[in-house]
């Protein structure tokens, strides 16, 4: 029977292999949607559903104050990235499942808002989650630039998306710590940017 280290070492040796493979490029050109969406001052939404939930909240965080601070004195008056994530409101997610249906939990608060040449951002595992669907059918008919991350072949989300990050793994628990490396990975280079963009106006001055 399999001890414990083993499961252990099976599962970083998997982990690793996925983590070599990490679409990187994919990454990076989405790394320039985002920088672009911050440059016309234009909002990136975030959602998903479960783990892919935190994350979305994670990211934006991250997204929303890590790109700015800590930072030197030249980022003070630099513009903030206009970031939020849709699974950050409690009763409102609560009051769409319950009085329509759990499908509508981002789509319906997507459509108060959203306009185009904004970003929806949307993160499932298995590239099929129904709500997660919902919400890029309705931001791309708002005009939206679509993006987002998935495993298992990126699902039927795959088809929503204008950049697509696909993480080449059918391991949900892999998929999410490739999700989490990706989106340390983007933020750590929107932060740079935005740095050397400041920087660069402080230079000028």
């Amino acid at each position: 029977m399999p001890t414990e280290e083993t499961h252990y070492t099976q599962y970083l040796g998997e982990l690793k292999s996925v983590i070599d493979q990490l679409p990187l490029a994919k990454l990076k050109h989405l790394a320039d949607i985002l920088f672009h969406t911050y440059e016309n001052d234009r909002t990136i939404v975030l959602f998903g559903n479960g783990g892919s939930a935190a994350l979305a909240s994670h990211l934006a965080t991250d997204l929303a104050k890590g790109t700015h601070f800590p930072g030197p004195s030249s980022m003070k008056n630099v513009r903030r990235m206009r970031v939020l994530a849709l699974t950050d409101n409690t009763p409102l997610i609560t009051a769409w499942s319950n009085d329509l249906d759990y499908e509508q939990v981002f789509a319906g608060q997507l459509e108060n808002f959203v306009r185009a040449r904004d970003v929806a951002f949307g993160i499932s595992g298995s590239g099929n989650s129904p709500s997660v669907l919902r919400a890029l059918e309705l931001a791309r008919r708002s005009g939206a630039t679509t993006v987002g991350f998935a495993g298992f072949g990126g699902g039927k989300m795959k088809e929503l998306l204008d950049c697509a990050v696909v993480v080449d793994s059918e391991n949900m628990q892999q998929v999410e710590d490739a999700h989490v490396i990706l989106s340390h990975l983007l933020f750590l280079d929107l932060k740079a940017r935005i740095e050397a963009t400041a920087a660069s106006v402080a230079t000028k001055s």
